[in-house]
């Protein structure tokens, strides 16, 4: 459905401010629920997709190929969604948000992480990916004045440890072409996805997920419509074989379309810090399906960093609760 065709009125200041405050800013005790749930979802679709991208790469697909798929495939989703939900209008004040968003937060983002899987260890990768919330808290403090609780720290503090004893153990897995190189550009992944949760957030908490996704998308998709032309040697595309060609298939509808609906209603809900701190579950459930998908054995000193990394997000969570019920006691 096209945009004249909507009957959206544009929220004043006032509106949008009490619409965050019964989504993102207030939360319920469900609005919470809801909202870890939905980003529980999403980062068990990623930590899958860890594996599911290393399986490809570079037997079935190249980098270059993965993103343009996931990109260019998503955006397509994305607009088809569009064509059935009401679309409201973009404030004319979002737009530069939603290409940053897009280009810097998506695109690179992407084309980064699935880079850094061509030339490093996929554990040591998904640890790697629990930086976020350290970049999100930081820029949140900087640039925007926020001020976590203490509990929070700890929380996070928590969780780093135990990834920290993941990424120790997880070393001794199987090597990459160039681990450090995947480990540079893994970071710099990091660094895109925790812009991306904090440049969107007050656009989130004003339009539905399709209304935002589908532009957020189509500005990561044009960079990487230039990946296209080298993907007729990819080897999926000369083969009968069924287990690349369902590997592909999930990583374009689980992590690339129906995780990033759910990242949307969940920052709404429980805002970009949290929802940035789930990335410390990510190893967790990338070492599980790197056992089962690429023959990778589990150690008992996973686990036990596992469980650590579980306690951190609890403590995170209730110090996230406090400060917010603290701060808005209504």
């Amino acid at each position: 459905m096209s945009e004249t065709n909507t009957t959206p009125a544009t929220p004043s200041s006032t509106d949008a401010q009490n619409a965050k405050k019964t989504t993102g800013t207030t939360p319920t005790g469900r609005g919470m629920l809801v909202g870890n749930a939905c980003i529980l979802l999403a980062t068990i679709f990623w930590g899958i997709n860890v594996s599911a991208t290393k399986a490809l790469i570079p037997q079935w697909m190249s980098a270059d190929g993965i993103v343009a798929v996931r990109l260019v495939g998503g955006c397509a989703l994305m607009w088809l969604v569009s064509m059935f939900v009401r679309c409201s209008k973009i404030d004319r004040g979002d737009w530069l948000k939603l290409i940053l968003g897009g280009a810097v937060g998506l695109f690179l983002f992407i084309f980064l992480f699935v880079t850094s899987l061509k030339y490093g260890n996929p554990i040591d990768i998904s640890i790697i990916m629990t930086l976020p919330p350290v970049f999100v808290i930081l820029i949140g403090v900087i640039f925007l004045h926020r001020r976590p609780s203490l509990i929070e720290y700890i929380g996070v503090v928590v969780s780093f440890i135990g990834a920290a004893t993941v990424i120790l153990e997880g070393g001794h897995g199987r090597a990459g072409s160039n681990n450090l190189l995947g480990d540079i550009l893994a970071i710099a992944s990091t660094l895109c996805y925790a812009f991306y949760l904090v440049i969107l957030e007050q656009p989130t908490a004003k339009y539905k997920p399709i209304t935002m996704l589908r532009w957020v998308f189509l500005f990561a998709a044009i960079p990487a419509i230039f990946l296209i032309p080298g993907m007729q040697d990819e080897g999926i595309l000369h083969t009968a074989e069924a287990v690349p060609w369902i590997e592909i298939g999930f990583i374009l509808l689980c992590p690339t379309f129906l995780a990033y609906f759910l990242v949307e209603p969940a920052e709404k809900r429980i805002g970009s810090e949290l929802v940035s701190l789930y990335q410390y579950l990510l190893p967790v459930f990338a070492t599980i399906s790197a056992v089962f998908m690429l023959g990778d054995k589990l150690h008992w000193l996973q686990v036990l960093a596992m469980g650590i990394i579980v306690v951190g997000m609890i403590l995170t969570n209730i110090g996230k609760r406090r400060r917010l019920n603290t701060s808005n006691p209504n």
